[in-house]
């Protein structure tokens, strides 16, 4: 069946248009969402024994219990994100969370919620009540966010000198600032730019009011990528291929002509999708091709940043929350899977631009991660830690530099058959899972106006 599958036929060519998508992540899925809606068969070629790319699940073996190797959150204003999920059927899978919970090492919670007023005042009495803030430093946040907005949305300055010129004080960057641009940007505030900085506050916070509700998978990040999906694409004429990878693509006269896999094999197609990370482009590509398009050399020079997760099961439960944002520390999420097995209690917590973890063994990070959790939540020190487990994604987003747009390419290329999806893209978002549908989206709406079919996939934002 494979072979049949990948095997090019000129009879149904002749029929319908053909697409060969590499990689089953986030990216590739919402292209072929994209492209089965409008009639074109797809094939999805994934290397991995399973689809998601990075948001991925691993089996825990003590319990045979699945884990997502880090925990995935959208927002309210990832509206692709939604549409992607609620076209495949798992869009009952995400739980909202209308209300954020932050925390201080003095064990003393702020709750952020919206009140029934309009954007951008929703979120007033949110702020104005956190405990963490002095009266002064609000008056100096609500400032800089104001100064924030009026600012061009193609300004890309670095963000920190603009701060410190908009009356930002050190105790705003660690309180404010940081908590909330680590977590969205997955970097500092001393090496992200304005632009996407921008975008998170007027998209996630001050433009509508549900823009900055989180909601969580209920179920293994495997699951939400699992059946439905599956079924889906099924039934939509797309076939998904796993464990097995391209090797290179292969032109001639400035078009791709095929795709040679790693076993040897060769596939065709009317066009051809790369939806891999973009650490991984250039080894697709011959000198043919690189030559033809400039941008896949500059698309080398965007940087990675890591994020660790460090996953712990106690003998009792030790937080009755169900997630906080934690702060003075390390620890920047830590979400509560309450109990999963009989007399086991499990926490995940999120260390995102993780690079000042980089030099630490496991049993240091562990050591940093317990005593920030007990300084937060008095019942850990009680409890008996039964295993943990940290992972570290190295390449988990690329960094909002500022400037970063200048290396990142649109979704059509130069060469007439040859697109890209992956939310290192043009897509007007910074990493995330709403970058990457939306990299998908455009990726088949080039595909389909390479074609001389104009379709509009791209969803529109809130507000």
């Amino acid at each position: 069946m494979l072979l049949e599958t990948l095997t090019y036929d000129s009879t149904y060519h002749s029929i319908m248009k053909s697409v060969l998508i590499i990689g089953g992540g986030l990216a590739g899925l919402a292209t072929a969402v994209g492209l089965a809606q409008n009639g074109i068969r797809c094939t999805i070629l994934e290397s991995r024994p399973r689809l998601g790319g990075r948001a991925s699940s691993f089996t825990d073996p003590a319990t045979g219990q699945l884990i997502d190797a880090c925990q995935h959150v959208s927002m309210g204003c990832c509206t692709n994100f939604q549409h992607f999920c609620d076209t495949i059927g798992v869009g009952h899978l995400l739980a909202e969370q209308p209300r954020l919970y932050f925390i201080t090492p003095d064990r003393r919670i702020s709750l952020f919620q919206a009140d029934p007023w309009p954007a951008p005042f929703h979120l007033s009495r949110a702020l104005l009540s956190a405990h963490y803030l002095t009266a002064t430093e609000k008056l100096r946040i609500m400032y800089g966010v104001a100064a924030l907005l009026c600012e061009s949305p193609e300004a890309d300055p670095p963000l920190l000198p603009w701060l410190m010129q908009h009356q930002q004080t050190a105790q705003t960057l660690k309180r404010f600032w940081e908590i909330i641009l680590i977590s969205a940007l997955n970097d500092s505030v001393e090496n992200v730019g304005l632009k996407y900085a921008r975008k998170v506050f007027r998209d996630g916070f001050m433009r509508h009011r549900k823009g900055f509700t989180v909601s969580v998978p209920t179920v293994p990040l495997v699951q939400l990528y699992g059946t439905e999906l599956y079924t889906w694409l099924q039934q939509q004429n797309t076939e998904v291929v796993l464990s097995t990878g391209v090797k290179q693509l292969e032109a001639e006269q400035g078009r791709i002509t095929s795709a040679r896999l790693r076993d040897g094999r060769i596939v065709q197609a009317d066009a051809y999708i790369c939806a891999v990370p973009f650490e991984r482009l250039h080894d697709l590509f011959p000198q043919e091709i690189m030559g033809c398009e400039p941008m896949l050399h500059r698309v080398q020079e965007l940087k990675p940043s890591p994020i660790t997760s460090v996953h712990i099961w106690f003998d009792r439960p030790v937080m009755q929350l169900p997630h906080a944002v934690l702060m003075d520390g390390i620890s920047q999420w830590v979400f509560n899977r309450n109990e999963v097995n009989p007399g086991e209690y499990y926490l995940q917590v999120v260390v995102s631009a993780s690079f000042n973890l980089n030099s630490r063994s496991r049993e240091e990070i562990e050591k940093i991660i317990l005593g920030e959790l007990n300084r937060n939540f008095p019942k850990v020190e009680e409890a008996k830690v039964l295993r943990t487990k940290v992972i570290t994604e190295h390449a988990a987003t690329f960094r909002a530099v500022p400037g970063v747009d200048a290396l990142r390419p649109a979704q059509a290329t130069n060469i007439p058959n040859l697109f890209l999806a992956g939310d290192y893209t043009r897509t007007g978002w910074p990493a995330t899972m709403e970058g990457a549908v939306r990299s998908g989206y455009l990726a088949a709406e080039a595909v389909l106006q390479s074609w001389g079919i104009s379709a509009k996939l791209l969803q529109p934002e809130l507000g």
